[in-house]
């Protein structure tokens, strides 16, 4: 197999208790991963990815470290065997993708995460808001219904992932009458999502704010190799770039859809799902079905995306 590769990388939903542990074992030296985020973070987030309570697990101030974590230690296997030509992360997956295109240390990564989960919990008091992803309507199809929602509160279409899966986020009621809408609309399906806030809303912009001044102080090197960012679906290498993308990342939609489509027009070819999961893979076959998709979660994946690679 050859051409350009893209990595891909997971962002919240991906998370499930056990995850990382199967590097422990074949990849010992890798777990010195979690004793370096233990001691930024404060907790033993190994011991929360391996055993959890899944309850813990889901609660964005902990998902996302444990997702960042994990997907870099996947990385870490598997970075001295294959060169990407261009990376990609799912909303929080952005700050993986970026530690991996050179742009970003993994304990500032780490430092900044935490920081970016925690503003995100307290943007909004606990159990107000809601996040769901409606199955079966076009993207325009549940911007339009989220408007329509509006005077019960705020929502709006957080990720458009593939065609006909858009998620939406909110306050709690304003969702829930989105998906009323959506469902008077045809949808398939509307699925509540294990994410405790509302992310990509209007309701992100106090944490958007209170992250900022971290963002613009943390040392950022231009990318060794271009992100395709959330926000525009653009190509980002420059670090100041990088910067205001990942501000106004929290507030605005991901369009994970048209950053896939970006990568194909630009010739990538194939697109491997690095951390837990195969969410992103599932997507992009939607998006790009005659794409050669691959993930790495653990070795026994990582071993079989290195024979695929190399045939």
């Amino acid at each position: 197999m050859s051409g350009p590769i893209a990595f891909l990388f997971p962002g919240q939903g991906s998370q499930a208790v056990g995850m990382g542990q199967a590097w422990r074992e074949a990849y010992p030296q890798l777990m010195a991963l979690f004793d370096e985020a233990n001691s930024i973070l404060g907790y033993n987030l190994q011991a929360l990815c391996f055993e959890g309570p899944e309850e813990q697990l889901n609660r964005t101030e902990y998902t996302q470290p444990a997702l960042l974590v994990t997907s870099l230690i996947a990385w870490r296997a598997l970075e001295a065997r294959i060169h990407p030509s261009a990376v990609a992360g799912h909303s929080l997956g952005e700050y993986s993708a970026i530690v991996a295109a050179g742009g970003l240390s993994f304990p500032d990564a780490v430092d900044l995460v935490h920081k970016r989960a925690r503003y995100m919990a307290e943007a909004i008091p606990s159990g107000s808001g809601l996040v769901a992803a409606i199955l079966g309507l076009a993207g325009e199809v549940v911007t339009k219904v989220c408007r329509e929602a509006h005077p019960v509160g705020v929502v709006a279409a957080a990720n458009f992932n593939c065609p006909g899966q858009v998620v939406i986020a909110g306050e709690k009621a304003a969702v829930e009458r989105a998906i009323e809408l959506a469902k008077a609309q045809g949808c398939r399906r509307a699925v509540p999502l294990p994410v405790s806030v509302p992310v990509h809303s209007s309701l992100m912009q106090p944490a958007a704010d209170r992250l900022a001044p971290h963002v613009h102080a943390v040392p950022l090197s231009d990318l060794t190799v271009p992100l395709f960012n959330n926000v525009d679906a653009r190509p980002l290498v420059r670090a100041e770039e990088v910067r205001r993308s990942l501000i106004r990342q929290l507030s605005s939609s991901v369009l994970w859809e048209h950053s896939i489509r970006a990568m194909w027009q630009k010739g990538i070819r194939t697109f491997i799902e690095i951390g837990p999961g195969t969410v992103l893979t599932g997507l992009a076959k939607r998006i790009v079905p005659e794409a050669v998709l691959l993930h790495v979660e653990a070795p026994e994946s990582l071993e079989q995306t290195l024979t695929s690679i190399r045939d």
